[in-house]
């Protein structure tokens, strides 16, 4: 069965719309909700932003049964190693597993990255040394996240269970790095080069468990599995479904 899932952004809305989504979020049976890694709403936008870790802490809290993840977390928003320590955190915290998903950042020219050339962020200008920061962090949770690990890791959080990374993509060799090395890849439904994208980290990752996911926007006619976006993402053989409320929540609340 199809996981359907919710993304929820903080760049249109104040805490208490955002808790009160969240909570909305929880009751109508949702599989997860899904907070954006953004320092601020400028990329969408927006007015205002939450950090995402920060909310995840909140959200483990004011929450009990829906699963949580990032999609994504910006490897370029924090040193590798806080990024593996603060994943671990909100599982441990939560008490449930944690969906993590890491993205390799954006180029400093383009629109994404505009929240950390304002805050004078490291970004990298080339492709190949943002893809090998998303290695770094997969190398690191690698070593981290496991029960024999070095003696050098014993003071640091061990989540149980381990979070899926989820390396969201927007070029074939990332989705090749997901599918090596990751146990998920997500995709933008609406790339023109999403079936590519699929194909190539289903076939780097072979016959070993693998998530398929994509995020689409919301709208409340996909609740509808006999939706023919529905259908087509059923066919394409996808495992998750993120329905993601990127405007204002307004659209999602009731009244």
């Amino acid at each position: 069965m199809v996981a359907i899932d919710i993304q929820l952004s903080a760049a249109h809305a104040d805490w208490p719309t955002v808790r009160r989504a969240s909570l909305l979020a929880e009751e109508r049976g949702y599989d997860a909700l899904w907070v954006l890694d953004h320092l601020g709403g400028v990329a969408l936008g927006g007015t205002r932003g939450l950090e995402c870790f920060t909310w995840l802490g909140a959200l483990a809290e004011l929450t009990s049964t829906i699963d949580l993840g990032v999609l994504v977390a910006n490897t370029w928003n924090r040193q590798v190693g806080t990024l593996a320590v603060a994943a671990a955190s909100v599982s441990e915290v939560s008490g449930r597993r944690f969906l993590f998903g890491v993205g390799a950042g954006a180029s400093p020219t383009s629109r994404w990255g505009e929240e950390q050339r304002i805050v004078d962020a490291d970004l990298e200008p080339e492709m190949t040394g943002r893809h090998d920061r998303v290695e770094r962090l997969l190398d690191l949770t690698d070593a981290m996240w496991i029960d024999e690990r070095d003696e050098k890791f014993a003071t640091f959080p061990l989540p149980h269970p381990r979070p899926p990374r989820i390396v969201g993509v927007n070029s074939v060799r990332l989705a090749e790095i997901a599918g090596h090395r990751a146990e998920g890849v997500n995709v933008a439904w609406g790339h023109p080069r999403r079936d590519e994208f699929l194909d190539a980290a289903r076939a780097a990752a072979g016959e070993r468990e693998f998530e398929l996911t994509a995020w689409v926007h919301w709208s409340r006619d996909l609740l509808d599995p006999d939706h023919p976006t529905r259908s087509e993402m059923a066919d394409r053989g996808l495992d998750r479904v993120v329905l993601a409320v990127l405007d204002d929540l307004g659209e999602f609340l009731p009244g």
